[in-house]
């Protein structure tokens, strides 16, 4: 006879599975955000205004008029013209970038509209080898400064760069002087230039440029500067202040002109285009 019986233990209740994108994670204040509602708030945390980074397509939908951009350049890629390699080849660097983004390069530049007054603009994309310049990105962008000098229009340039781009060595460095040069042609035919400044805009791109604006504005919170902050502090043998190369310091040593909220970007750009054109 049997004196007792063992119960089976109750299968756990499971969570019905949360599909993957429906949130994500502040990586200012560590809220936890619907993804739905940070797309409609631009990308931007309703708790502390962080501003997350977006691509390209997102800035070109926020700036540029529906439907009035016509891109330039789109088929120019890069080449290896130094067989670079490190724990893997130059080439299938540039292969997988342009898989995984759907573009040829860092940087998308055209013809387009804002608030119907013709610009000529590029974009710098993160996703792409970290936004790095390179041979074609400087291209594309003196190509845009002078479609800006021939067609008498104003240029803009959003930038969001690690800097230079080392597998090209010297021939990316070139890029700075190019472009530089082309930019002091554009000043001096008057022409408006308005430079955008995103997280994180540094090194070679924002030695050339990306600081050379008629109006320099900036996204809250971004990362702006040359070199690294350990490289600095190494070499100066102080340490910097907390927001050193953020927005906001750079704005209160008269770097910037302006930090702009990412929902007043649109507003600001029309205003400045107003002010220079007008």
């Amino acid at each position: 006879m049997k004196w007792f019986k063992r119960q089976s233990k109750p299968a756990p209740k499971t969570r019905k599975d949360i599909p993957d994108g429906l949130w994500t994670k502040c990586n200012s204040c560590g809220q936890i955000l619907y993804v739905q509602q940070l797309q409609k708030a631009l990308w931007v945390c309703p708790a502390c205004s962080y501003h997350f980074r977006i691509n390209h397509q997102k800035y070109l939908d926020l700036l540029i008029d529906r439907d009035s951009f016509e891109e330039h350049d789109a088929d120019l890629v890069s080449l290896d013209p130094l067989g670079f390699y490190d724990s893997k080849k130059y080439t299938d660097r540039i292969a997988a970038a342009r898989k995984k983004t759907n573009l040829n390069d860092a940087v998308v530049s055209g013809i387009g509209r804002i608030e119907g007054r013709l610009i000529s603009i590029a974009f710098m994309d993160f996703a792409f080898v970290g936004g790095s310049m390179g041979s074609v990105v400087g291209e594309k962008i003196a190509r845009a400064i002078e479609r800006s000098l021939e067609r008498k229009i104003p240029l803009i340039i959003l930038s969001c760069s690690g800097g230079a781009r080392m597998q090209e060595s010297i021939l990316s460095l070139l890029q700075m002087a190019k472009t530089s040069g082309l930019l002091s042609r554009l000043s001096h035919r008057r022409t408006p230039y308005i430079s955008i400044l995103t997280n994180p805009t540094t090194a070679g791109v924002m030695a050339s440029y990306a600081s050379l604006g008629d109006a320099v504005i900036a996204e809250p919170g971004a990362l702006l500067g040359f070199a690294g902050r350990r490289v600095i502090e190494q070499t100066i043998g102080q340490n910097l202040p907390d927001d050193f190369q953020s927005s906001e310091f750079l704005l209160k040593h008269g770097f910037l002109d302006k930090i702009v909220h990412r929902h007043e970007l649109r507003h600001t750009v029309n205003l400045l285009l107003e002010y220079f054109t007008d």
